[in-house]
């Protein structure tokens, strides 16, 4: 049997843009023949990703997967170039299949299965992005899909009893906080967590707008546009949108008395189709 060396692997893939996995089965198939593997690659359709690499993909979906025990979660973009595609059973289910795999093992080469979904999908496929939340302490990760995949939310919520996990009252809450992400489009937890330089800025223009008036009265209208600011990026202080005249952190504070407990939300991941951390 020929030798498969590194060399003849990268060189079938350079020739055919199909993944490392793909080409190295290729090659043992083949017996070492380069030109029989590409044929045989191209018959199953993996060798059109490349031709395929360098169209938009400008559509796609959010996906999440949760560990069966609450206690870490992944969140994914994966794009594609149409709507339809988007939308469609299969792509679906190969990007919770992706979910899942980066759940396993957030470092795993995917590249195989990318390029193989681009052959039986027929369109340019991107893992675009995926972050991962792990709890550290008592807590769980719970995770949020918007009706048609296009946002989706991570978050890690805390508590100081194991107990409090198992509460209708806490799962309800919880499911509750990644609506409110969802829909509320936060920039952190706290203020405390507010870059200080964005701070400074909207400081800097709420003075500006009204320096030709007291000094005093300067002074109050700034803080007071500077608690609206946090109301609006501040996850805890946004008003609840089940019940607009309570705040997040009102609420949370409710559930903790109820259960006789301190919960706290640790962090969250928010991802929009299109979107990335820098926009």
């Amino acid at each position: 049997m020929a030798e498969i060396t590194v060399a003849l692997i990268s060189k079938l893939r350079q020739r055919t843009g199909a993944g490392l996995g793909n080409c190295r089965k290729a090659l043992i198939e083949s017996d070492g023949d380069i030109e029989v593997a590409i044929d045989e690659l191209r018959k199953k359709g993996i060798a059109t990703a490349a031709k395929k690499a360098g169209r938009a993909t400008k559509e796609g979906v959010i996906a999440q997967c949760i560990g069966e025990d609450a206690k870490s979660g992944t969140l994914i973009e994966i794009n594609c170039e149409t709507d339809f595609v988007a939308k469609n059973d299969k792509f679906q289910e190969f990007c919770n299949g992706i979910a899942l795999a980066l759940l396993e093992n957030p470092e795993a080469d995917l590249e195989d299965k990318r390029t193989e979904a681009v052959a039986e999908i027929g369109e340019n496929v991107q893992i675009t992005r995926h972050e991962q939340l792990t709890v550290d302490g008592i807590g769980c990760v719970a995770a949020y899909i918007h009706h048609g995949s296009k946002i989706g939310v991570l978050v890690e919520v805390a508590a100081g009893q194991e107990g409090t996990l198992e509460s209708d009252s806490f799962k309800t809450l919880t499911k509750d906080i990644t609506l409110q992400i969802a829909a509320a489009d936060p920039e952190a937890v706290t203020r405390e967590e507010i870059d200080p330089a964005l701070v400074a800025k909207e400081r800097e223009i709420a003075a500006e707008q009204f320096k030709d008036k007291p000094a005093q009265a300067v002074e109050k209208i700034v803080e007071g546009k500077l608690d609206k600011f946090f109301q609006e990026k501040c996850l805890v202080e946004q008003a609840f949108v089940k019940q607009g005249d309570l705040t997040l952190k009102d609420y949370i504070g409710n559930v903790a008395k109820e259960l006789g407990d301190e919960i706290t939300v640790k962090r969250f991941l928010r991802f929009q189709v299109g979107e990335t951390a820098d926009d």
